[in-house]
């Protein structure tokens, strides 16, 4: 363990995600080395992880979907959501202003490296016919985004006591500075790219 984590630790006698330590003593030395940074804070880091579930129509049509949503969503995450809202009407989509479309949530620090650890060990795995996950999702300012098509992957939801299958975007926010750091250091976590 690093002596900036050890120092926390031991003031707060609290529990380092197996991840954080990980990045902490490998990663971010391997990412120093392979990009040539002279300072240490340059090296990209995990900044927030945003898991979103849009609802939409389903949500417009009956107001439970969204309570079920967000109670799966605070099993996966660990944390409560906050419900979305809808900017503006629109008439075609049956659509009033503020009206709540779907649920999301931001991790962050500990809850941010303990949900990165589950979703590639535990969930992804356990995903139908999974060869990994697309190279090709960056959005060229660093940031990752994934779409899942199920939220029964994560072994915190109970099958039986599910009322509809539902998807969610996840968003891994990093401060690199481009696609190739953020790949880098993604896959220092273990993140599965196909190859």
């Amino acid at each position: 363990m690093t002596k900036a984590i050890e120092k926390s630790t031991a003031k707060s006698g609290s529990y380092v995600p197996r991840l954080q330590t990980l990045y902490a003593d490998k990663i971010r030395a391997d990412l120093q080395k392979q990009f040539g940074y002279k300072n240490p804070m340059e090296v990209p880091k995990l900044e927030k992880i945003v898991i979103n579930m849009g609802l939409g129509k389903q949500a417009v049509e009956d107001g439970k979907v969204i309570e079920a949503a967000a109670a799966e969503l605070a099993l996966i995450s660990g944390q409560k959501p906050i419900v979305t809202k809808s900017r503006k009407s629109i008439a075609g989509f049956k659509l009033r202003e503020n009206l709540a479309i779907g649920a999301k949530v931001t991790l962050r620090k500990q809850r941010m490296y303990e949900f990165l650890d589950r979703l590639v060990t535990v969930a992804m795995p356990r995903i139908r016919d999974f060869r990994g996950v697309p190279p090709k999702s960056f959005d060229g300012r660093g940031n990752y985004t994934l779409g899942l098509k199920e939220q029964i992957i994560f072994p915190e939801i109970n099958y039986d006591k599910i009322d509809k299958i539902r998807g969610m975007d996840i968003s891994f926010i990093t401060t690199a500075k481009n696609d190739d750091e953020a790949r880098a250091l993604l896959a220092g976590f273990q993140f599965p790219f196909i190859k």
